[in-house]
């Protein structure tokens, strides 16, 4: 998918701008010490063409306050990552000498640059627009930000430079991504897994422009391993940054079949291990957790269940993920993970039958139905399974909007009790009859 990023000094709007185009606000934030910055991201539709959209902070080149200095490297990684740039200026104060020095920083990276001349309520305000081709670039909009004025036409500028996503990927090799936050040993287990001798490791061409994934011989078949954070062709100051390190990760988790969250076993389940696990389930991707740095921890007979236990109950709506402990000091257990990670493919791909599906699935429905919906009784009549790579599961019901979400849930559990589907997210689809 492609990534626009907004840039320009601070106070101009550039978050205004963001929640215009996205509708929404995102933000993870990172305790540094010294520094806390907001890291806000989100993906983005215009004229049937997807995008990540990225919202940096305000650029203070040069600066030797340390604040403006971290979001000044924040907002040099978005501009190295971003296919297209939109520079926003302050159009009730016309061009500043702070502009003029974020515009040199822009013409460098020799990206698309899109002037985006903000707070034009009015078009007596535009005059300031024509100001702003000093800069050098070539497309300049006047637009309001707040009330949306012109941002269409700053979207059609911007949809102009990009490609739509493919219709559809040939390619049937597995595709595996290795996500999670920083310093859990992504790096460890991907060169852990691609040094086994009987692993053969070919760089081939990733579909996204800025990655290069890692092809396996494993078994005497072939796996995709999908690079998340650039290990190997990256400075450690570009992975010590979260914004990109999300991007990356959304990246990834788009482009596999199978995503292995990697978690660190000295420190446990923490909240950015919570979301990116969410992430996954909600892209309908295989999940597989693995805890890694397990050589690291002292054990006892129950240490393994015990974590399992942990993460089972922050995350009660995961069960069904299985949980590998792995170390890629020692190796342990990394083979198991291509291997548990072909098996959850297989499982994506699994179709169940429709008369055993009705004849095994709707007994126990019946026994056990929705709650009635104005004293009417809600029946589900038939249940079929339409879709593959997620498994979709269609159910045939008088009261398709009646049907409570813990009724989904349990209708969710039946299903994974008749049928394997240990680390695949399952879709459920209510229709009337």
């Amino acid at each position: 998918m492609n990534t626009v990023a907004i840039v320009g000094r601070p106070n101009v709007g550039k978050s205004t701008l963001f929640n215009r185009i996205l509708e929404r606000r995102e933000a993870i934030v990172e305790e540094t010490p010294g520094v806390t910055r907001d890291r806000l991201y989100g993906r983005a539709e215009w004229n049937g063409v997807h995008f990540h959209l990225v919202d940096t902070g305000g650029i203070v080149p040069d600066s030797e306050e340390l604040f403006e200095r971290a979001i000044t490297e924040q907002a040099e990684l978005a501009i190295a990552e971003a296919d297209v740039i939109v520079f926003v200026l302050d159009g009730s104060v016309g061009v500043t000498a702070l502009d003029h020095r974020v515009a040199e920083l822009l013409r460098a990276a020799g990206k698309p640059v899109i002037v985006a001349v903000n707070k034009c309520d009015h078009p007596q305000h535009d005059a300031n627009v024509a100001d702003a081709y000093r800069l050098g670039f070539e497309r300049v909009f006047g637009i309001s930000a707040m009330s949306g004025r012109q941002t269409g036409d700053l979207l059609d500028a911007i949809v102009s430079y990009l490609e739509p996503a493919p219709a559809g990927d040939e390619d049937t090799l597995l595709k595996i991504a290795i996500v999670g936050r920083p310093n859990v040993g992504k790096s460890s287990i991907v060169n852990a897994l691609l040094g086994q001798e009987r692993m053969v490791v070919t760089p081939i061409a990733g579909t996204t422009r800025d990655a290069v994934d890692s092809l396996l011989r494993f078994h005497g078949h072939s796996v995709v391993l999908v690079d998340t954070a650039g290990l190997r062709r990256r400075s450690s100051i570009a992975e010590s940054v979260e914004l990109y390190s999300v991007i990356r990760t959304q990246r990834a988790i788009e482009r596999s079949d199978v995503a292995i969250v990697v978690l660190d076993a000295t420190r446990g389940l923490e909240h950015q291990d919570k979301q990116i696990i969410a992430d996954v389930i909600e892209a309908r991707k295989g999940i597989l957790i693995a805890v890694n740095k397990w050589d690291l921890v002292e054990k006892d007979s129950r240490t393994a269940d015990r974590f399992i236990e942990r993460i089972r109950s922050e995350l009660p709506t995961a069960d069904f993920v299985p949980i590998v402990f792995t170390s890629a000091l020692t190796k342990q257990r990394l083979v198991t993970l291509i291997e548990k990670a072909e098996q959850i493919q297989q499982r994506r791909l699994q179709r169940v039958p429709t008369a055993q599906l009705n004849e095994q699935v709707l007994p126990i429905l019946e026994r056990t139905p929705p709650p009635a919906v104005r004293g009417r009784d809600v029946r589900i009549n038939y249940v079929t399974q339409s879709g593959v790579a997620p498994p979709l599961f269609v159910f045939f019901t008088n009261f398709p909007d009646s049907i409570p979400d813990h009724y989904k849930r349990f209708v969710e559990r039946t299903l994974r009790q008749l049928f394997p589907f240990e680390g695949v997210p399952i879709s459920l689809l209510f229709r009337r009859k």
